[in-house]
């Protein structure tokens, strides 16, 4: 494998302006992204690693090549053709960070069947639930999730096969290992996919209903990552990259596949629980990892370890993604690895569609503005761009020409598609304002909104003044239910180690946000908690939290 870069690498400091005036990314009729990406890799990098999978304690799992993983993905896709398994099949995948994942991915998209990842997390309703909604005529698990599905069972008739990775719990089960033993390597046959044909289904995160399936196609999203590995990543051959990330989350096809191979960088995986920060730095340190992306949950953990232990200077570009970092933590993390962090923006209906970069300066607690090859805006509820400085929906521009990265649409619920849009724009969903040299800035979801007083509030803000708080490890801000002003500003806060929560804190918390941000932002009520409601990427479920609160008013 080539040398890997160093920090005194050149940075990618492509013109900004010229890159999103001429950008565009080459769609051919026909697309796969395992024939057309992976296998040429095969060819031309055989012997260079492609993933490098790490245990729980960080050990080495395995040093795949691309050789190695694409004919893994041949095996994979005989057998799966073995099993009855045909183009535009759906195929549940609920496996933890294991190399095992990869192959099944990559070989389901192969054939053109339709992969839908899932976490481990899953309840076995939840299972049950996206099983059945999508018909999947196969599952793909570890034993521990095949526990969860054999509770199911009976109520998915769609499901044809069940196939485990590790021990097998009963025959009903086919066991991967000695599925692959037995499968040909050589390239099976087939239609092929053509560009527009499913290629991946992923759930939505569910903070305010039932998850919907977003469908993605294979040249638009295993194309159009190059865009999140090109500008946001500023990945190149020879470079490690490390998303933290579950294989259950978009945040796996942003960060673990498409775009990384496709610049010719390698990946990581680690197979960890609960994050360790610590133990974090120290597998960057040791595997001499370049670039790392990783949720603002982690490095607000990270920031609270000392920065200057681990030797990090293999590493040369940090970014996060999932939610707005806290400008705090930025701070922070610059001071102590001598980087900074640039901020990204997507969904699991897009690829990485604004975001910060090397050529540009950061402006803390930016999104940054909108990536090559797509024109995002702030826009009304019509769809119609708004002033600067006004607040409005987060929208990106889908006609007349559709991007290359955007989801087609959910899943058998053309009425949530079509409410998606909204004029010549995909509404995200998001709330936030332009300022008047570009850069965008979150506000909330559309339905984490505070209305107090007349007033309408942000929690993003307000959760951002808090963690500014040495006392703060986390926080998390609703609005409570008020007879007298439609709404209370309330905050749900994890203290930082080596403090204790107390009524004297709480003031000191309340006096410390109305000096960071407008007085009239500041919470009324404070609670401190051990931990905050998730979804199974790391956003905080603000909705769980009012529901919280509304039960308490009976």
């Amino acid at each position: 494998m080539a040398d890997r870069p160093t920090r005194a690498s050149a940075p990618n400091m492509f013109d900004y302006s010229s890159e999103q005036a001429s950008f565009q990314l080459t769609v051919p009729l026909r697309f796969n992204f395992v024939q057309d990406v992976l296998e040429p890799l095969a060819v031309a990098h055989g012997s260079e690693l492609g993933l490098l999978s790490l245990g729980p304690g960080g050990e080495v799992l395995g040093r795949h090549t691309f050789s190695d993983l694409a004919v893994a993905s041949r095996r994979v896709a005989n057998l799966l053709i073995g099993l009855g398994v045909a183009k535009g099949d759906r195929v549940f995948v609920m496996l933890p960070r294991i190399p095992e994942w990869y192959f099944v991915v990559l070989g389901a998209i192969r054939i053109g069947a339709i992969p839908m990842p899932a976490t481990s997390q899953l309840t076995p309703r939840d299972v049950a639930y996206r099983i059945a909604r999508a018909e999947a005529r196969l599952a793909v698990t570890d034993t521990d999730g095949a526990a969860k599905l054999d509770q199911v069972r009976g109520e998915l008739p769609s499901l044809k096969e069940m196939v485990v990775v590790g021990e097998q719990p009963s025959s009903a089960w086919r066991p991967l290992g000695q599925l692959m033993e037995r499968a040909s390597s050589e390239p099976p046959g087939g239609p092929g996919t053509e560009a527009d044909d499913p290629m991946l289904i992923y759930f939505t995160s569910g903070t305010v209903a039932h998850p919907k399936m977003v469908l993605h196609t294979q040249a638009s999203y295993g194309i159009g990552h190059r865009i999140t590995a090109r500008f946001w990543h500023d990945l190149r051959p020879g470079d490690l990259h490390w998303t933290v990330s579950d294989t259950g989350w978009a945040k796996a096809a942003w960060g673990k596949l498409f775009g990384q191979w496709s610049e010719g960088a390698a990946v990581v995986q680690m197979n960890m629980g609960k994050p360790d920060p610590d133990l974090i730095l120290d597998v960057i340190a040791r595997n001499r990892v370049t670039t790392f992306c990783a949720p603002p949950t982690l490095y607000r953990s990270l920031v609270l370890t000392d920065l200057r232990r681990p030797d990090l200077s293999g590493l040369r570009h940090c970014t996060a993604a999932g939610e707005p970092l806290n400008p705090e933590v930025i701070r922070v993390w610059q001071e102590g690895v001598g980087l900074p962090v640039y901020d990204g923006y997507g969904q699991t209906e897009t690829i990485n569609v604004v975001a910060n970069y090397r050529c540009l300066p950061i402006r803390p607690g930016s999104m940054g503005r909108p990536v090559p090859g797509m024109d995002v805006d702030i826009v009304d509820d019509d769809g119609n761009p708004v002033a600067d400085e006004v607040e409005g929906n987060i929208g990106v521009r889908a006609h007349p020409q559709r991007p290359v990265g955007l989801f087609s649409g959910y899943y058998r619920d053309p009425e949530a598609t079509r409410a998606a849009f909204r004029g010549d724009f995909y509404l995200t969903g998001d709330r936030g304002r332009r300022d008047p040299e570009g850069y965008l800035w979150f506000s909330s979801r559309s339905d984490d909104v505070i209305t107090s007083s007349a007033y309408r509030i942000g929690p993003f803000e307000v959760e951002s003044a808090l963690v500014e708080h040495p006392a703060v490890a986390e926080a998390a801000v609703v609005g409570k239910p008020d007879p007298q002003r439609t709404q209370i500003v309330t905050a749900f806060v994890i203290l930082a180690p080596g403090f204790a929560a107390s009524d004297q804190l709480g003031r000191e918390l309340q006096e410390h946000v109305k000096k960071v941000t407008a007085p009239y932002k500041y919470p009324r009520e404070i609670r401190f908690v051990d931990e905050l409601p998730k979804t199974v990427s790391g956003k905080i479920r603000r909705s769980e939290l009012r529901e919280r609160l509304r039960a308490e008013e009976g």
